[in-house]
């Protein structure tokens, strides 16, 4: 199973960063990258800037979609107004199913802001202790994951061991 997790950083670069390590650790096989997506927010712009890893084509086009709305009701639905609140109320609904709730949502838009970037990463077979190694010089913040309680406690705890 895939898992959708969020990592913040404290720089609008950071996030591209990271996924320049994880794409390495990709090639190496430590962990499969389904796709990925990243918001950089630089100082003194109104709204964030997104951009999503897999081509838009074929495949990709499918979790454009995905990344369009997810970001539609991360960080757009403010601008909009109450009426396309109400749509975005409706597909956040939808996104439930894949462990994309109310409070995924809540946790993001409070801790992504300007000056900071995200980075959305769908992933699976993360050969943990490899990666924590690679990434221990990188300064984030898990704020979201869809892994149980428990697991995302886990990951919680593994890379504040590291810091």
């Amino acid at each position: 199973m895939a898992t959708l997790t969020v990592l913040k950083f404290e720089s609008a670069g950071g996030a591209e960063k990271m996924l320049d390590t994880l794409k390495g650790l990709s090639k190496q096989e430590l962990i499969k990258i389904h796709d990925a997506a990243i918001v950089n927010w630089p100082e003194g712009k109104k709204k964030p800037k997104t951009r999503q890893l897999v081509s838009m084509a074929g495949a990709g086009a499918l979790s454009g979609a995905f990344w369009g709305m997810l970001f539609g009701i991360l960080f757009l639905v403010p601008l909009f107004g109450m009426a396309v609140g109400a749509a975005m109320g409706a597909l956040s609904g939808a996104f439930a199913d894949y462990g994309i709730d109310d409070d995924f949502i809540k946790s993001v838009r409070e801790k992504v802001t300007e000056g900071t970037s995200a980075l959305f990463l769908l992933s699976s077979g993360a050969v943990m202790d490899k990666i924590v190694e690679a990434v221990k010089d990188q300064k984030f913040e898990i704020i979201a994951s869809n892994l149980s309680k428990e697991e995302e406690d886990n990951l919680r705890a593994v890379f504040a061991e590291e810091e």
